[in-house]
């Protein structure tokens, strides 16, 4: 008896496995829902972000696809970090606006800068030929807006020129003064330090000083010099690099005075301009040529080598013309595909060696050590680089970047110093764009590059980012913040997701 009721014991166990196992179908099971993440309460740690006021140039100010507008204010990355800090803590953050969303600057009616750029289908374009004229309505003379300003982003400013109290007079522009500053200065002789400090921040941000201390000189080509001077802003032209120790003087003087009321505050160094897409979009040899085409331009040049090689003979027997050197000037084209030729300065200028030869200019052709400004692909079909040979404006020789790269060096070494001796967070930007340029960023559901309209990254003037670049760069910032601080803007979660930023705006904006 005891045996009978065992055995029905296991079969009832039997049946009940056997119908676990025929429910065992997807449609018979509903997926419990992942346990979302606990993240911890968010802190400011030991910074205060009452009053939060950021300095800067055009990066700072929202600067976006070749111009200045109210979307892309509001997605500065300033902005981005004011959202956050507003939840512990801070308070609120005012921009000078501009009165449209075209972009562009006008003085008493005339225009001084032109509307943002948009894609055309094969590339960045004027918004004007996509939507027609417009008019331009910010007016530096008519509706400025009234400070103070906790965006101190003024675009085109070098280190020296927050120091300038002639950099936000009307009567300079054109010249020694800043339009975009004119609208925001709180007075004639004001200077842009001295109205950020005047607002007595609690913390501060201090992004790229020094960029545009380079950036002129790149975007003409290195057509500026580098040569020393004092604080004037007349002392430089605007494509010229400033001496890297004019630029630590400013930078220290700048930082001192923020900080003067034991203001914390995050800096960042200055990035390889040249990686941006600016400089790296248009090739050394984008020159398709076939046969009877290669030989008619060969045939074009045919004097300009013939007198090389007469220079060669006079001039070689002294080591003053070498066979390498003439190798190098030597123009010829081929079927296939050509790199363009360049107006060199750094070549030997055989005119001065000996007069019988002056007529020799300084041409050769381009290898993959030369970079392009952006503005050139457009003329490229017009003959410039075959017919046209390139004048110094639209190439950056290898001399010429390692003059940048040399500055960038020297300000670099004061940025770390002056962070390291302040205890100030500091944002490694050099090494972030580097990235972006090489391997790429991973942010969010995205990898993000520095390639132009393709990588997310940078807008369509090829230097200043999109709004999802800016927001990127927020978080760079807040990650910054968070490891000199003891805040946990990123481990709470508290930083910007990529899907909420664009990375183009549309015409009808």
């Amino acid at each position: 008896m005891k045996k009978n009721i065992m055995n029905t014991k296991y079969i009832w166990l039997l049946l009940i496995c056997l119908g676990f196992v025929a429910c065992n179908d997807p449609e018979d099971f509903i997926d419990a829902p992942e346990p979302e993440a606990v993240l911890p309460p968010l802190t400011a740690g030991s910074a205060d972000f009452s009053k939060f006021v950021s300095v800067g140039a055009s990066f700072t100010a929202g600067y976006t696809d070749g111009a200045l507008f109210i979307a892309s204010q509001q997605n500065s990355f300033p902005s981005i970090m004011a959202e956050q800090f507003a939840k512990v803590g801070g308070g609120s953050f005012t921009q000078p606006m501009m009165n449209d969303n075209f972009g562009g600057l006008a003085i008493g009616g005339t225009r001084i800068a032109d509307p943002r750029l948009v894609f055309g289908g094969a590339g960045p374009v004027p918004l004007e030929s996509i939507i027609g004229p417009i008019n331009v309505t910010t007016d530096i003379m008519s509706n400025n807006p009234t400070g103070p300003f906790n965006n101190m982003g003024v675009p085109g400013a070098k280190s020296f020129h927050l120091l300038s109290d002639t950099y936000g007079n009307i009567a300079g522009v054109g010249s020694y003064a800043n339009p975009y500053f004119v609208r925001m200065a709180s007075s004639s002789t004001a200077t842009v330090l001295g109205d950020a400090a005047a607002q007595v921040p609690t913390f501060f941000s201090l992004s790229l000083i020094g960029g545009n201390d380079v950036l002129g000189y790149a975007v003409s080509g290195g057509t500026g010099i580098d040569q020393t001077g004092n604080l004037n802003p007349v002392t430089y032209g605007s494509n010229d690099i400033t001496d890297p120790n004019v630029f630590a003087q400013a930078f220290n003087a700048i930082v001192t005075t923020l900080t003067a009321n034991n203001a914390k505050g995050v800096l960042t160094n200055i990035p390889n301009i040249t990686d941006l897409p600016h400089f790296t979009t248009v090739p050394y040899n984008p020159i398709p040529l076939d046969a009877a085409t290669a030989g008619a331009l060969n045939q074009g040049y045919a004097a300009y080598n013939g007198g090389l090689q007469q220079a060669f003979a006079a001039l070689s027997g002294a080591g003053l013309f070498t066979q390498e050197e003439l190798d190098r000037r030597t123009i010829n084209f081929v079927e296939g595909q050509n790199a363009m030729v360049v107006i060199d300065e750094d070549l030997t200028d055989l005119g001065a060696i000996n007069p019988a030869f002056a007529g020799i200019p300084q041409y050769r052709q381009a290898t993959e050590e030369d970079l392009f400004v952006l503005p050139l692909s457009s003329l490229i079909p017009q003959g410039y680089g075959t017919q046209i040979p390139l004048e110094d404006k639209w190439v950056l020789t290898p001399e010429e970047q390692m003059a940048i790269q040399t500055a960038t060096d020297a300000y670099n070494a004061t940025i770390t110093s002056v962070a390291s001796t302040n205890g100030l967070a500091l944002v490694d930007l050099q090494s972030i764009l580097n990235q972006a340029a090489t391997t790429g960023i991973p942010f969010d559901d995205y990898v993000i590059t520095a390639d132009l309209v393709t990588g997310g990254t940078v807008s369509l003037d090829g230097i200043h980012l999109t709004a999802r670049g800016y927001a990127f760069m927020a978080n760079k910032f807040l990650e910054a913040i968070d490891a000199t601080y003891g805040s946990n803007f990123v481990a709470s979660g508290n930083i910007a997701k990529a899907n909420d930023y664009n990375v183009m705006y549309s015409p009808g904006l």
